[in-house]
């Protein structure tokens, strides 16, 4: 996780039979297994909790369709990575820190024995799923660029590809430590960038890839000039919730154990959330008037961005300046798209690849050595050495990430077809490729008396 690397480092540790990512531990841990199942499991509960905060962004006529593409996401991704896109990530590296081996952990059978399969010291098994469900967080946080738009079976085969392609390699990077005769990957042990918990492979990568998807599917019909607004903000309010509950997991679980580095994460997690969220209102508030609760969802989100790669670089006061910068240019970055005429749906590149930025490169102005990950930035005296690392990083993985999603996406349009049809588009995605609505309205304004059927039934009881 950056240079010098720590003992252990945030994302993983080896192993007897695994990639050795630093330390000789072959013994499980049943603390730190615990920490790892429930962080798993919050990491888990993200995804519905991105279907509701994405759900009620969009129109009410795309809502279920926003949706699916979340949860059609995950299904895809845990079942490519666990043939062959954990291995890809994490395998005997096979290219000079570029890519792992494909074959060597494909189907995950080979990290069934208890004995030797061990992951500093957690399973092996469940370190893969740990990493597994980051991919699908990433891969659905794409679809928000291009909501009301996409039709879903394209997405499927796109996010299939992307996985392999695009998040796979760039895990590998930033993620696979060198130890011994393992050679990791060139991000993180040749360069030296340090992210915690997924700054580059997860916020940069996406917003990256959703820009790239945006620009080749191309703006919505009637983008700039009909009116788009979030039909449900209590959704954005509850989704935002559960995102900020799993970041913990995400975050946090990040150590790999219940220890003090955990605890340290999970409270800079905490307060750049809170400093996120007061940030974009009070922005909202000078610039437009009033203070939003979409504003305040966004802001929380932009905040734990921002921390996501510098949880364990920073001061819990390093966690709330880096959350309240992140709040609020994130809250200026989202107009961007309609100054340079991109239409990204739901903010997924003001949010998440501003936010990643801003995180990532924060690193090399307010890392302390008193931190976790040991390494001082600008700020505290270290130069401009490590914020070098970290541009490096950003640039490599946002870059690559943006051409490689872009070919992708072209080749499915040219391929089966990835823009919905413009019929289709205008009447609603839901009905039109699910065959459903999100809201039953019959039942309210239906009957034999025609919209006031209910009312006339409570007033007139003696006509039924």
């Amino acid at each position: 996780m950056g240079a010098p690397n720590p003992p252990l480092p945030a994302r993983g540790t080896a192993v007897s039979t695994l990639p050795a990512f630093t330390t000789l531990v072959t013994e499980i841990d049943t603390g730190d297994t615990a920490w790892l199942l429930v962080s798993s499991a919050l990491v888990l509960l993200m995804a519905p909790g991105l279907a509701l905060f994405y759900g009620g962004m969009v129109r009410s006529k795309s809502v279920l369709n926003m949706m699916m593409m979340t949860f059609g996401a995950l299904a895809v991704i845990l079942v490519l990575w666990t043939l062959v896109g954990y291995s890809l990530a994490f395998g005997d590296d096979i290219g000079g820190g570029v890519l792992g081996n494909p074959l060597q952990y494909a189907g995950l059978g080979q990290l069934l024995s208890p004995e030797a399969d061990v992951v500093g010291t957690v399973p092996a098994i469940l370190f893969a799923v740990f990493q597994g469900l980051f991919c699908v967080i990433t891969g659905a946080l794409v679809s928000g660029a291009i909501a009301d738009r996409a039709r879903f079976g394209a997405w499927l085969v796109f996010i299939g590809a992307w996985t392999l392609l695009v998040y796979a390699p760039v895990a590998h990077w930033v993620f696979d430590f060198s130890a011994g005769d393992h050679v990791g990957g060139w991000l993180a042990n040749q360069v030296g960038v340090i992210d915690f918990a997924g700054g580059t492979a997860v916020e940069i990568c996406s917003g990256a890839s959703g820009l790239a998807l945006a620009l080749v599917l191309g703006k919505r019909i009637g983008f700039g000039r009909d009116p788009m607004r979030p039909h449900n903000l209590t959704l954005v309010m509850l989704g935002a919730g559960l995102l900020w509950f799993g970041w913990f997991g995400f975050n946090a679980g990040s150590a790999l154990g219940a220890g003090h580095k955990a605890a340290v994460v999970f409270v800079t997690t905490l307060l750049a959330g809170a400093a996120g969220t007061l940030g974009w209102l009070v922005l909202e508030r000078f610039r437009d008037g009033k203070a939003t609760s979409l504003g305040a969802a966004s802001g929380m989100v932009a905040g734990l961005v921002a921390i996501t790669p510098s949880g364990g670089s920073l001061t819990p006061i390093g966690a709330l300046l880096m959350g309240g910068v992140a709040g609020v240019v994130c809250a200026a970055a989202v107009g961007l798209k309609f100054r340079f005429g991109y239409d990204d749906s739901l903010d997924v590149v003001g949010v998440h690849l501003v936010g990643g930025l801003i995180g990532t490169l924060g690193i090399g102005l307010l890392g302390t050595s008193a931190a976790p990950t040991a390494v001082d930035g600008l700020f505290y005296g270290g130069g401009v050495t490590q914020l070098g690392k970290q541009a490096i990083g950003a640039a490599v993985v946002l870059v690559y990430a943006f051409v490689v999603s872009a070919a992708l996406g072209y080749a499915v349009e040219r391929l089966i077809g990835f823009r919905l049809i413009p019929e289709h588009e205008v009447s609603g995605i839901d009905l039109a490729i699910h065959g459903e609505t999100a809201y039953d309205f019959h039942t309210v304004t239906g009957g034999r008396a025609g919209g006031h059927g209910i009312l006339r039934s409570l007033s007139h009881p003696e006509e039924d």
